[in-house]
């Protein structure tokens, strides 16, 4: 596609954060963007801050007038997020407006680029985030559509030199939702997991995997992959050609995690492969999952060069991810974690890391369920995995795209938790339950909208004695 004969770009659920990223590339090149979602949220601020038209009305009547009367010239982008039903979609459809899905957009913008994808049901966004980091705090020309936003740089896009001669890099989150990663062309990818997800988009666990596969396959001749232990086993794939495969997990595997020390504040380990050892590297975003997301990381890093001492450097820099396992609070008043954990296995991981730093005091969770078809479908894993917490707190199920199913709700989850306390309380009421309960030690989790209750749950701690 050529960008320069495009008038104006409009998305269709702008303020998602992949659908984001990309909104920003196309109004730093200079072409007008506006864009559609359903509700203000702090993204969406910051991209109106930025110049970005944005209404939150889904009728044709806030469409644009420039947008309504190029079609010719403008490209819609929309995300599978947005509802079949909705008013706008179906008007762009109607009127024969060139309509892109989000990840074909992107895997045009990355194709000339050497692109580095980082894919996998749970650990992209924190890995990609890591890897984009790394190689450009060591310098590196890399450009980033990253699928959350980096406290290093405040943003879920960084931008390449344009002037630097240097070939560009590009690290992309690799989406499996919708089955988005197909669009792109890796040379270099990671597949941190491949858990059983998005069974309303895959109907099965095997089809996932077999996508997985497909992802893998993009990867030209000489490409390379790294792949987390226990993915590598879920494959149906033993021969994997001329591509150079590295397996990489805590404890085991041709790259692996040794010597690992668990603190309030940072995990230390040691990263061990065959052709490399490097001790005592320090990560300031703790968790056991974060020190496997380094492995990846670091591999990377040394794939392009990068030197031992950059590399140390540039991961105890690394300050995370806006949502995953970020330490709002650790203090006299108590300590908060927030993360956006909405899989068991997520969920899992993410607790026993918490319980590890703060083995002494009672840990209460907060969950909001993440979709109604998520919800029915690992109802037993979520339950198990709540259970790593002393005390467990459940919100309503956040449907996003969907309509509610019958039978299925937060309750539904109870009977199989086996924590010592457990309730389930509507988001009005939490602010309420826990100025009274006065946790010692907080989290909250979820991929809904849990989210805006993070800063009144911050300041409500402020206040405690």
């Amino acid at each position: 596609m050529n960008w320069e004969k495009l008038h104006s770009v409009y998305f269709l659920g702008i303020g998602g954060i992949g659908m984001s990223a990309i909104a920003r590339w196309f109004n730093h090149i200079g072409i007008p963007v506006s864009g559609y979602d359903r509700t203000p949220s702090p993204l969406t601020r910051k991209l109106e801050e930025e110049g970005i038209q944005i209404t939150y009305e889904d009728t044709v009547d806030t469409i644009p007038a420039n947008i309504k009367e190029n079609a010719e010239d403008v490209l819609i982008v929309w995300t599978p997020a947005i509802p079949k039903d909705s008013v706008q979609l179906n008007h762009f459809i109607k009127e024969d407006f060139d309509l892109k899905k989000r990840s074909e957009v992107l895997g045009m913008i990355t194709s000339s680029m050497y692109t580095v994808g980082v894919a996998g049901t749970h650990g992209k966004t924190t890995t990609s985030s890591m890897v984009a980091h790394m190689l450009k705090f060591a310098g590196k020309n890399i450009a980033a559509f990253l699928g959350g936003l980096t406290q290093n740089y405040e943003s879920n896009l960084i931008l390449h030199d344009e002037e630097n001669e240097e070939q560009p890099i590009v690290v992309v989150e690799a989406d499996e939702f919708d089955r988005s990663f197909l669009r792109l062309h890796p040379n270099v990818a990671v597949v941190t997991s491949v858990d059983a997800d998005h069974l309303d988009i895959y109907g099965d666990a095997q089809e996932l995997t077999r996508n997985f596969e497909k992802y893998i396959s993009l990867l030209p001749d000489d490409g390379v992959l790294f792949i987390q232990k226990d993915a590598l086993e879920k494959l149906n794939r033993n021969d994997f050609g001329s591509l150079t495969l590295r397996q990489y997990g805590l404890g085991e595997g041709a790259v692996r995690a040794e010597n690992i020390k668990a603190g309030i504040a940072s995990f230390e380990f040691d990263y061990v492969s065959e052709e490399k050892t490097i001790k005592g590297l320090v990560l300031r975003v703790p968790g056991f999952h974060n020190v496997e997301n380094a492995l990846a990381s670091i591999s990377i890093a040394l794939h392009f060069g990068i030197s031992e001492a950059a590399i140390r450097e540039g991961l105890e820099t690394f300050k995370g991810v806006k949502r995953r396992f970020e330490i709002k609070r650790q203090d006299e008043k108590g300590v908060y974690i927030d993360d956006y954990a909405h899989h068991p296995e997520e969920i899992r991981a993410f607790l026993k890391s918490v319980r590890a730093m703060y083995p002494e005091q009672k840990l209460t969770a907060v969950f909001q369920p993440h979709l109604y078809t998520r919800t029915r479908d690992f109802a037993d894993g979520f339950s198990e995995a709540l259970s790593l917490a002393d005390e467990v707190i459940l919100l309503d199920i956040y449907p996003a795209r969907e309509l509610p199913i019958e039978g299925v709700n937060a309750e539904m989850l109870m009977d199989k938790i086996s924590a010592k306390e457990k309730s389930l309380h509507s988001k009005d009421e939490l602010l309420e339950f826990l100025d009274k309960q006065r946790p010692a030690v907080l989290v909250t989790l979820g991929a809904g909208d849990i989210d805006r209750l993070v800063d009144p749950i911050n300041n409500l701690m402020e206040q405690w004695d």
